[in-house]
């Protein structure tokens, strides 16, 4: 059986080549990649809502019945310039990286994206008291401040 799946990923991925190659093109960030069934898995990361279509007319034009063997799951994370100018000539200063949660979004799963580990949603989540009053409720549209 693991044959089989590794001949199939082997295959979908050859087919699908040039929609992750594409990804790469646009700073889409592949996450996982298998074969679930028969279908290619695709877990990606986005830097806009541009790239993400970009890539999603890409995998219409290399199969445009891309539903029958393709599962792709592309979020959109907007990760803004970290300095500016500072007051003092010759040195920049830090500034807070503002996040806006999307539909889907969990503190843990923007931890993962931001920290590389989703154990550290904690810290987002007490940067950001008030508004925030439970780590398990954030609303899609709500603006995050992300601390270093």
């Amino acid at each position: 059986m693991f044959d089989r799946k590794k001949d199939k990923l082997q295959e979908l991925q050859s087919k699908y080549n040039p929609a992750l190659d594409a990804m790469g093109q646009y700073g889409v960030q592949i996450q996982h990649m298998e074969v679930k069934g028969d279908k290619l898995y695709v877990k990606a990361v986005a830097p806009s809502d541009d790239a993400k279509n970009k890539v999603w007319d890409e995998i219409k034009e290399v199969n445009p019945d891309w539903e029958n063997d393709l599962i792709c799951d592309i979020s959109v994370i907007i990760i803004p310039p970290q300095t500016a100018a500072s007051d003092t000539p010759g040195k920049s200063k830090t500034l807070p990286t503002k996040y806006t949660v999307q539909p889907g979004d969990t503190l843990s799963k923007i931890s993962q994206a931001f920290y590389g580990d989703a154990n550290q949603y904690m810290k987002i989540f007490e940067a950001n008291q008030p508004p925030l009053t439970d780590p398990n409720k954030i609303k899609p549209g709500q603006i995050l401040v992300i601390p270093e």
